[in-house]
């Protein structure tokens, strides 16, 4: 069995895909396989990732139109052969020695199903936003409940995007893949039923970086990824109450307004930069 999958489920990255392909390709440390799923792009991505073909560790497929992220994820997700699971978008950057460095943190800890390090925000031009982001107040190993809970009072995605999280592949793959009932939030919700299956050990070196563009930040998506963040704090604790208390879920559903808030202010502050 190929110690772990990199799926990539990409869509209109002709840009900068070849950047995340080659960040992943040089890692070194661990054997691995890369499966990446073209959601029928309508720029030069698929052209882009035919130079990557002849790589025995690569497979590409594509995705018919529809179905929204959740299809393309699942379809590269259940394309994975692996041990372990890393997620990677197809405008992402792995930093060097993640791979290896995460799939040693899980070898050390059988129990634990989920991973996660620390990652750098871009925006489109490649300038930093913010630096090793993520992982707050989870800076030790702990049970994947108690991690849930964090998160949940948090009001936010203290795990971040896929290319920071290493998952086992057979408990996401028992957990039904990734879960798309809250599609702004399918990273987070994915974690948790995962994480609820086993502990969560911290990797805390920044390992990804991931690229923020103005769409991301519209007023619209926060408003809709507020309302999100509250119905999944409402659904985990209806099915894990021993897990989330229903105190955890008034205060996270307090601080993901504020969270909002905030956002807001980033958008704006985004789209100056951007002219």
């Amino acid at each position: 069995m190929t110690t772990l999958s990199i799926v990539i489920p990409a869509y209109n990255n002709g840009r900068v895909i070849r950047d995340t392909m080659v960040s992943i390709l040089s890692q070194r440390g661990v054997d691995f396989e890369v499966i990446v799923a073209d959601h029928s792009s309508t720029d030069d991505t698929a052209e882009v990732l035919e130079e990557f073909s002849d790589d025995p560790r690569v497979t590409l497929l594509s995705t018919p139109a529809g179905g929204g992220a959740p299809a393309n994820w699942n379809r590269v997700t259940e394309a994975a052969s692996g041990r372990y699971i890393k997620l990677v978008c197809g405008d992402d950057i792995l930093r060097p020695g993640v791979l290896c460095r995460q799939v040693e943190l899980l070898e050390r800890n059988p129990k634990a199903t989920l991973t996660a390090c620390r990652r750098d925000i871009i925006d489109a031009d490649g300038d930093v936003l913010m630096r090793g982001w993520g992982l707050s107040g989870l800076s030790a190993p702990m049970s994947g409940a108690k991690a849930v809970a964090k998160a949940v009072r948090a009001g936010s995605n203290l795990f971040g995007e896929p290319a920071s999280v290493m998952m086992r592949r057979d408990v996401l793959a028992g957990q039904g893949g990734w879960f798309a009932e809250f599609p702004y939030l399918i990273d987070q919700a994915t974690y948790s039923r995962v994480l609820l299956a086993g502990d969560f050990v911290p990797d805390p070196e920044v390992g990804a970086t991931f690229r923020m563009s103005a769409e991301q930040w519209s007023v619209v998506l926060v408003k809709a990824q507020s309302q999100q963040a509250k119905d999944f704090h409402e659904w985990i604790h209806r099915h894990n109450p021993e897990a989330v208390s229903r105190l955890d879920v008034r205060i996270g559903n307090a601080r993901a307004a504020i969270m909002a808030r905030l956002r807001k202010l980033s958008y704006r502050v985004l789209k100056r930069r951007m002219g």
